[in-house]
């Protein structure tokens, strides 16, 4: 069994599990696996971003509130309908990502995170300020994808956006795209020599992962019903920097197990209050200790260990003979 096709048993039988899940599992821990999907989008997509492109951006959460406003005001302002204004809303943000990208995809560094830090602060400030349109911290409310109160299309859904992002990204990442994002991040001088036109690819990386928050947003706002200025502020984006480093940052499948591991974990420790943040830190610390590429990679190198021989002699040809993905 090659290590590509190792990695795809884990994924098919994780992808199994969190499809008969739903069917064992009660109503509360089925609401909070849609939640973990939420999360699941915002880090892989974070992933792709920072892990693979080297992009280290803190706008995420904003692009998430800004899809999360815009699909519930063009539903209930304008009087849009659903599917339309969801698209309409995940352009919009893709639109601001290009405007922002061009500003900000000249600098690079800790440069690149306070710029894009201080453009989701402000964006947090509007949504608490422009309290006639966006209701502040009272919240907006949002119509429901669904009828009735069953959280398990909503799960389903869930899962079925996290699927096709990855997919779709994994995608992106097999193509020559691909392999410009990896140059960039690894030296983005020898990159430009080269003749590739970094800034234009890492302005269509940073549009690509906008649209996909902005996705997430829409989700999130049409699930829970409700929107506040709390979904864009900066604990929410640490939090979701944590679930992509826990799961595997240079790894979508990783950083997707990370979110769902990381929120389960948070709600299950939500009964130790504040001290629940305390014994996430120390997960983070303890896999940084012992798995330092995350857990997804982790787990791959364990399994590999315990092949039969013959797959591990498999492995090795395969290392020998090609290169990895």
């Amino acid at each position: 069994m090659s290590r590509l096709s190792y990695s795809h048993a884990i994924q098919t039988v994780l992808l199994a599990i969190a499809v008969l899940l739903p069917l064992v599992i009660g109503p509360y821990w089925t609401h909070v696996g849609a939640i973990a999907w939420y999360y699941a989008l915002l880090a892989a997509s974070w992933a792709l971003l920072a892990g693979y492109a080297g992009q280290f951006s803190f706008a995420h959460m904003a692009f998430a509130a800004l899809g999360g406003y815009a699909s519930a005001l063009l539903v209930g302002r304008l009087g849009l309908p659903l599917p339309l204004a969801i698209v309409s809303a995940i352009l919009l943000a893709m639109v601001m990502g290009a405007l922002i990208a061009a500003l900000v995809l000249r600098l690079s560094g800790p440069y690149l995170a306070l710029f894009t830090l201080a453009i989701s602060e402000i964006f947090r400030l509007v949504l608490v300020a422009e309290d006639e349109i966006t209701r502040g911290m009272l919240g907006l409310e949002v119509p429901g994808f669904f009828p009735g109160s069953s959280d398990r299309p909503y799960y389903y859904l869930g899962l079925a956006l996290v699927v096709l992002s990855v997919l779709g990204m994994n995608l992106l990442l097999s193509t020559r795209v691909g392999l410009f994002l990896r140059a960039i991040r690894e030296d983005e001088g020898a990159a430009r020599t080269s003749g590739i036109d970094t800034t234009r690819y890492k302005i269509f990386v940073f549009v690509v992962t906008s649209g996909i928050a902005a996705l997430a947003g829409t989700y999130y706002g049409h699930f829970i019903g409700i929107l506040t200025p709390n979904i864009a502020i900066l604990p929410e984006m640490g939090l979701v920097i944590a679930m992509a480093v826990i799961g595997g940052i240079e790894s979508l499948p990783g950083a997707v197990i990370g979110a769902v591991v990381v929120y389960l974990l948070s709600e299950s420790l939500r009964s130790y209050g504040e001290w629940r943040f305390v014994l996430l830190g120390l997960v983070l610390i303890l896999v940084q200790r012992f798995a330092q590429n995350g857990l997804f990679p982790f787990i791959e190198k364990l399994g590999r260990k315990r092949l039969p021989s013959q797959a591990k002699v498999a492995i090795g040809k395969t290392a020998g003979g090609g290169h990895a993905g």
